[in-house]
């Protein structure tokens, strides 16, 4: 391997480390069960993941993956899987990117949104698992930031009206929140999370 390509390696060491020895796979043959599982990312785009979780006393005990992604998408997973095992399920629900990113040591910029997928399966997860036993969820509103604030927008309503296929479109989306009919400030930011989340969500 020459001098020069490890020079433009841009990675960090715990990221080639997480890279090269991923923690906490979900493995095919394993005899490993969760509690709940959450999905998110599209097969096609090639960033699909899956995450699992057992849970114990209100806490995730263990936490399983799967994902199709580059360096930055397996790094960044198996990063979140290690800062989300032991924690209560409000701190798993609390983890952004930039948690993630920041243990990791930084990632390039044009990468970053490969970690945005590990929080958003981890939530999913979460979600199934309180769902599947009936039990109300807190925590989508402390996670909820306002994009819109003249009509009280906030990515969680869009995503939300994203999965459940209620806002195909951004007309669709805008007849339903009445985002940008305010100061408009808001119109490019709005536009481009319901996007994301339609790629996230395989809409």
């Amino acid at each position: 391997m020459s001098d020069s390509f490890l020079a433009d390696w841009v990675y960090t060491d715990t990221v080639k480390e997480h890279f090269m020895n991923p923690r906490n796979i979900w493995k095919k043959y394993e005899n490993w069960t969760p509690d709940a599982s959450g999905e998110v990312g599209s097969l096609a785009c090639g960033d699909q993941m899956r995450v699992g979780i057992i849970v114990k006393d209100d806490r995730i005990s263990d936490i399983r993956w799967l994902t199709y992604g580059c360096a930055s998408a397996i790094a960044s997973t198996s990063m979140m899987s290690e800062l989300a095992k032991g924690m209560t399920l409000a701190e798993a629900y609390n983890i952004t990117p930039a948690m993630i990113t920041d243990a990791l040591g930084g990632l390039p910029e044009h990468k970053f949104h490969c970690s945005v997928l590990g929080d958003k399966a981890l939530r999913a997860a979460i979600d199934n698992y309180l769902e599947s036993r009936n039990l109300p969820n807190p925590y989508k509103k402390s996670v909820a930031k306002i994009i819109c604030e003249c009509k009280g927008v906030t990515d969680q309503m869009i995503e939300e009206l994203v999965v459940a296929d209620k806002a195909k479109t951004i007309d669709e989306l805008k007849q339903l929140t009445g985002f940008g009919t305010g100061c408009g400030k808001c119109v490019n930011k709005v536009t481009q999370y319901f996007e994301e989340m339609k790629h996230i969500h395989n809409k």
